[in-house]
């Protein structure tokens, strides 16, 4: 969502995507989404992919060193901003503003304070499509792992989930909607619990499962 608000406003030309992938796992940090999906997605999407590699149980410490190199790359580049998806966390939005001042570079939030039902309208009605891939188990009941955020998932979100998971209670991988070429062709495989969340492993089509 927020690169389909920035793709629309002409002040800003976007030059690449930045996520974490886990080393040894080859899959997004967190997320816990494979590799491969993640460089479809990529590929549809039409922009380069730069994975910042980070080691299992990663320190906080390395984790901002790489990403540290990562930045001051792309400013040397000429670039001057990095967006991020982020909604109403005060305290994640500072310590991102912060961090990226070191690089002379400027955070910027396209999706700040709005409201999040309205978010979450605004997504099924662009025709966006997405799993739910990870869950926090003490916010939202695993059964959720792996569903499909049309409009009964957000009708049946608890009272107190929030329905974009800024709060942590999901996280999601989306492989359709207006900002895709094409849709990426994804199934939903085993679910399990891993170091406190549940996962959905979501395979390519023709991909047997293999956590």
């Amino acid at each position: 969502m927020a690169l389909h608000a920035l793709r629309r406003d002409p002040a800003f030309k976007v030059v690449a995507l930045l996520t974490t992938v886990t080393e040894g796992y080859e899959r997004i940090s967190m997320h816990g989404v494979r590799n491969v999906l993640l460089r479809q997605q990529a590929e549809s999407i039409g922009l380069p992919l730069e994975e910042v590699r980070i080691p299992p149980q990663c320190p906080n410490s390395v984790y901002e060193t790489r990403m540290a190199e990562t930045v001051f790359r792309f400013r040397e580049r000429g670039v001057l901003h990095v967006a991020f998806g982020d909604i109403f966390l005060e305290d994640l939005r500072t310590y991102r503003e912060e961090k990226l001042l070191r690089a002379d570079m400027t955070a910027l939030f396209p999706l700040w304070k709005v409201d999040t039902r309205e978010l979450a309208a605004r997504f099924l009605t662009a025709g966006f499509r997405a799993f739910v891939a990870c869950l926090d188990p003490r916010k939202l009941n695993k059964s959720f792992a792996g569903r499909e955020l049309d409009a009964a998932f957000f009708r049946e979100l608890p009272v107190g989930v929030d329905p974009c998971g800024e709060n942590g209670e999901y996280h999601t991988f989306v492989f359709d909607g207006p900002i895709f070429r094409s849709p990426i062709s994804v199934r939903v495989g085993e679910v399990l619990e891993r170091d406190s969340f549940v996962f959905c492993d979501l395979l390519p089509a023709s991909t047997r499962a293999a956590f």
